[in-house]
Parts: C-alpha cells; sequence; structure tokens
C-alpha cells in the first residue's frame, strides 16, 4: 500500500465521525424546534389535527359542490343576513353605499337620517351646497371626496336619467363616485338584479381563505365567485360572506372552533 493511499483511508474514519455528529446535531435541532418531532411530522400532525374524518378531500376545492355546500351552510347559520345600510329606496341605498368607503355601516346609518331629511331626492342632492354638505357627512371620512361625488352623481342622475336611479351595471358606473361594487349594491338590494357579486374586504378575506379564489383583484375574485355559485344566489352570497367574516372569521383572530365551515377551510386553525 503506497503511503498516499494509506493517508486517505486513514481519514475516512474521522469524516464518517464528523458527518455522523452534524446529523445528530441537526436532528437534536430539529426536534427541539418540533416539540421532541422532526418538523416535517409536526407539520403533518398538525394539518391532521385540523381535519376532520372524511372531509380532508374536499378542504379548500374551488368546486361547484363545495360552494354549494358553503352556501348551504351559511344560508342556516344567517337566514336573515341583508345589508346593513338602512334605506327606503334606491337613491337612498346608493347614497349610503358612496359613503360606506371606508366607514362602518353603523356610522353611515346615524349619519344619513339628517341627510335624507335635508335632501330627499338627486334633484335636491344636486342643488346642495357642498360646505354644506360636507358638514353632514364629515364623521364619515373623507368627506370632501365623498360630498364631490354624491353632488356629481345626483347631477348626472337629474340630466341622464330623468331623476331616477339607472338600473343597469353600465349606466351606474358611468355616475361619479359609482364603481361596480356600489353598482352591484344598488342593482341587488335595490331592484333585486343578480348581475355580479359584491367584493369588499370580508368577501376577499373568506373567498382567499377557503381557496375559492388565489387572487387579489376584486374584479378577478367576483369572476372566480361568480363561476362557482349560480346567479340567483350572488347578492345573498356577499351577505353571508360579510356576516360570517363579522361575527366568526375575522381578519386577525378568527374563530375557527365556531366555524360552521372548519371542516371545508384550508386555512382552519383547530388546536
Amino acid at each position: 500500500m503506497t503511503p498516499g493511499r494509506s493517508k486517505r483511508a486513514a481519514s475516512k474514519p474521522a469524516a464518517m465521525k464528523r458527518a455522523s455528529t452534524r446529523h445528530a446535531a441537526s436532528q437534536r435541532a430539529a426536534k427541539k424546534a418540533g416539540g421532541g418531532r422532526p418538523a416535517g411530522a409536526r407539520s403533518a400532525v398538525s394539518r391532521q389535527t385540523r381535519s376532520r374524518p372524511g372531509t380532508p378531500s374536499r378542504r379548500g376545492r374551488a368546486t361547484p359542490e363545495n360552494a354549494a355546500e358553503i352556501f348551504r351552510r351559511l344560508r342556516a347559520a344567517y337566514p336573515d343576513a341583508h345589508t346593513a345600510l338602512n334605506h327606503t329606496n334606491a337613491y337612498q341605498l346608493l347614497v349610503a353605499t358612496i359613503l360606506s368607503a371606508q366607514c362602518t355601516d353603523a356610522r353611515v346609518n346615524v349619519v344619513t337620517p339628517s341627510l335624507f331629511a335635508r335632501y330627499p331626492d338627486p334633484a335636491t342632492l344636486a342643488a346642495a351646497d357642498r360646505g354644506e354638505l360636507e358638514q353632514l357627512i364629515k364623521s364619515t371620512g373623507f368627506f370632501r371626496n365623498k360630498a364631490k361625488s354624491l353632488i356629481g352623481m345626483a347631477r348626472a342622475v337629474v340630466a341622464n336619467h330623468n331623476g331616477a336611479i339607472p338600473q343597469t351595471m353600465e349606466e351606474l358606473v358611468h355616475l361619479p363616485g359609482v364603481g361596480r361594487k356600489t353598482a352591484n349594491v344598488v342593482l341587488g338590494n335595490a331592484f333585486g338584479r343578480n348581475d355580479g357579486i359584491v367584493v369588499d374586504t370580508h368577501v376577499t378575506r373568506l373567498s382567499q381563505r377557503l381557496g375559492l379564489t388565489r387572487q387579489g383583484d376584486p374584479v378577478k375574485i367576483e369572476q372566480d365567485l361568480m363561476r362557482l355559485f349560480p346567479p340567483e344566489q350572488w347578492t345573498l352570497l356577499a351577505h353571508l360572506f360579510i356576516e360570517h367574516g363579522r361575527r366568526i372569521c375575522d381578519a386577525r383572530l378568527p374563530k375557527c372552533g365556531e366555524c360552521v365551515l372548519v371542516d371545508l377551510c384550508p386555512s382552519a386553525r383547530v388546536p
């Protein structure tokens, strides 16, 4: 045996010993991080704990079957779900919806009684003094922009629609301050038309958590939901999601232990 070969042979056991030491250290670190289990085993146990027997294959699947079950359960849980904005006609609902941007429905409902008493229809709102209007709606936030939108909307309704709130998506979104979400609110709740789905922060959050969409843009989320749910459910679906989002599926601290959708939700956190 040559001296060089003998030196390599002698170094092999030492290299194996170092590798073994590194592996043992890695295993100890993994166990410590996982509470006594390797990291991979920990995540597997966590997933198993969150799943209910017989349902994990349905968890987070964006299918019409899952969508139908989600709708059925939420409708049973919230049989009285409806828009929280107080109104008696399409004009009042349109005004209230414009005011609700970046504001709670409860605050809007505090403001609108005096607002509607002062401006009972589009014609009176179209002739409103902007400074006076701003003071009436100041507590809803962004009151200058909202006052501008309200007066512009009212003037367009008077000039182009004979003072009547239009009943089509195309006409509504051409009004100042009115986007697709606002138009969906008015069409669905004032006119009983299911032309689309209202996508607000609650609907966005629940749709993503339930695995019904991977999108972040409201228009794309709406399109995904419209493919999963039949048109006759679109208006009520938004109310159900909003109600569930307010009561159970909170943005920061969801109450997964109380959720009727826990076995269908890939984001569920159940100990």
